[in-house]
């Protein structure tokens, strides 16, 4: 297997008595590979990064969740997305598998991005095979590694999860996905591909906890969440997975990617929210007990 230039993704294990609690930060990577060979600017690649997504999150490991974060900028590849969701026009040579390229891959950004934007091409050139299987074999497939290793850790031991898919949004997310809304983007986006992916109890107690600080928050609206998710969350083998997505200006600066005055207050919020999960964890872990 090749090797990245860096240790790919970091694993933050429970401080305290572990719960059957894993939470993951799929896009917050900021570290860029050598190889990445991008024409465009620095400055423009990280208008795709979910930055300091994993320092909102990061008491998880306290309240004991195990929090997995990918240090590799989405824009090179993106663990929420499957293998074969590749844009055949990046390549300079045919895929030698079948390939499924989503909506979101015919705007430039699947599993590895073709542009920033209608105007902002990442690329003056083709990737070559051998350039994406690295990227698959050093970047991809440890992060993937290290989540699958969590979560099944989790599951044999406590023969349940649950799992936050931590991500945040521009603020113009409508316009980037072309889409139009007559409402304003949600503070907080909660997705679980139309309650497929998680107990209803689940995202509930999520949504009412942030609405309670304040916050407003939407439903699969404009996120339902991608491979993640749908690869984790099934909730028939109590296994539930939630996507929540934040709007990045309540924390941070969209230009410069520097945390603004809010992002402290956010942090502060989302602890609470995470001690409330906890605490729900906890119960439901016990009432599975008492039945046995």
């Amino acid at each position: 297997m090749t090797q990245a230039d860096f240790q790919p993704v970091s694993v933050f294990e429970p401080a305290v008595a572990a719960l059957p609690l894993v939470c993951d930060s799929p896009h917050s990577g900021e570290t860029y590979p050598a190889d990445f060979g991008a024409a465009a600017s620095l400055a423009q690649l990280r208008q795709g990064e979910d930055t300091h997504v994993d320092a909102l999150w990061s008491a998880a490991p306290a309240l004991g969740a195990t929090l997995v974060a990918a240090n590799f900028p989405r824009v090179y590849i993106d663990p929420n997305r499957t293998l074969r969701d590749l844009d055949p026009e990046l390549l300079a040579e045919p895929w030698p598998e079948p390939l499924e390229p989503g909506e979101k891959t015919r705007l430039g950004k699947g599993l590895i991005w073709r542009r920033m934007d209608k105007a902002t091409p990442i690329y003056d050139r083709k990737l070559t095979l051998a350039e994406v299987r690295h990227r698959i074999q050093a970047y991809y497939e440890p992060y993937h590694a290290a989540l699958s290793r969590a979560i099944g850790d989790t599951v044999r031991r406590f023969g349940a999860v649950w799992h936050l898919n931590l991500h945040s949004m521009p603020n113009d997310a409508y316009e980037r996905l072309g889409r139009t809304s007559p409402h304003p983007l949600a503070d907080f986006v909660l997705g679980d591909r139309d309650g497929s992916t998680c107990e209803p109890e689940f995202i509930a107690l999520i949504e009412t906890a942030l609405r309670a600080k304040g916050y407003t928050v939407a439903r699969n609206d404009p996120y339902k969440g991608v491979q993640l998710i749908a690869q984790i969350g099934q909730p028939a083998l109590n296994r539930h997975s939630l996507q929540v997505e934040i709007r990045r200006p309540l924390y941070m600066d969209e230009t410069s990617r520097e945390r603004n005055a809010g992002f402290e207050a956010l942090r502060a919020d989302l602890t609470d929210v995470l001690s409330q999960t906890a605490a729900y964890v906890r119960e439901r872990i016990a009432a599975t007990e008492s039945t046995k």
